[in-house]
């Protein structure tokens, strides 16, 4: 079993959309940056129009660091080389100016102490639009439709996820469970590594974390891997440590700011890419999995109150 133990985003392909969205890969990939190359990311997002008319030499000069970062800095967020930086750059800095209006009808993006309430949820809902569109454009496909299959073939599902990530975990767990997967979330570091002690060969251990550097999900992850079975990984950072750890990893573009951190965006992002996962195990069993979903929803449906009448 070969483990994804690499650190920098894979290459996208001549036909993949990402490189139009290299700024959500710089995004990504910012927070497990060499300071280095943090710098040249910072100096990217501040202007990616204006970096794409630059030569490496003038971006190193602004990011205060050498031409060889710059080439080191390509490499990590996916493109080969700084031309193809500069085009993905050019195209993206197009699509952020299309979106620019958009942008500005909702007042920007961060909330201010001036914000009226309808400012607000003008943002957040903004935000979150923004976060599953981009999500949606960074996941690899390829990475779920691996996901799916090992699911889909596991004797079992643990799932590691602490604090707001464990709402996330519940939420696949109850919907595997719900289609006859034998399916656990643990949302206790104790519980959960005496869990990974009866994995193996055959199972699933997926840890969700934001940062993916929570130890708490981290460690359960890591242990589960020793112990033989499939690992996945659901994230905001690529490069994280969770991220290194896992076998196949998925990704969300949550754009968090400082009053926001932790915010409802990212689990948006996550239980959007569950739901991906989720919905692509139960189409491997199609009339199985319909069946089970009717059985259970049908035994919860008489606690409900009968619908008033009216008129």
């Amino acid at each position: 079993m070969v483990r994804q133990s690499s650190s920098r985003v894979p290459e996208p392909s001549a036909q993949d959309a990402p490189l139009a969205d290299i700024l959500t890969r710089v995004r990504a990939a910012r927070p497990s940056l060499a300071p280095s190359e943090r710098r040249v990311a910072d100096a990217v997002l501040a202007d990616p129009g204006q970096v794409a008319e630059l030569s490496i030499h003038a971006l190193a000069e602004r990011a205060s660091t050498s031409a060889a970062t710059v080439m080191r800095f390509c490499r990590t967020v996916g493109t080969g080389n700084y031309p193809q930086l500069r085009l993905a750059l050019a195209a993206a800095a197009a699509r952020e100016h299309a979106l620019g209006g958009e942008r500005a009808a909702h007042g920007g993006t961060d909330i201010s102490p001036t914000d009226s309430l309808d400012r607000i949820v003008s943002k957040i809902i903004y935000n979150e639009v923004r976060a599953l569109q981009d999500s949606g454009a960074g996941l690899d496909v390829d990475a779920l439709g691996r996901a799916v299959d090992a699911v889909a073939r596991a004797r079992r599902v643990d799932i590691f996820g602490v604090g707001a990530s464990a709402f996330v975990g519940q939420d696949l767990h109850q919907k595997l469970h719900r289609i006859g997967q034998m399916a656990f979330i643990w949302s206790d570091r104790h519980a959960a590594l005496t869990a990974t002690a009866l994995l193996g060969p055959g199972d699933v251990a997926l840890a969700v974390s934001h940062s993916g550097e929570t130890e708490d999900t981290t460690e359960p992850l890591q242990a589960a891997a020793e112990r033989g079975a499939t690992t996945i990984a659901l994230t905001n950072d690529p490069g994280s440590t969770l991220a290194t750890s896992a076998d196949l990893v998925l990704t969300t573009c949550a754009r968090e700011t400082p009053f926001r951190s932790g915010a409802t965006v990212s689990r948006i992002a996550q239980l959007a890419v569950i739901d991906c996962l989720f919905v692509g195990v139960a189409q491997r069993s199609y009339d199985a999995a319909t069946t089970a979903l009717e059985e259970t929803y049908g035994a919860v449906q008489r606690r409900r109150r009968p619908a008033r009448r009216t008129g």
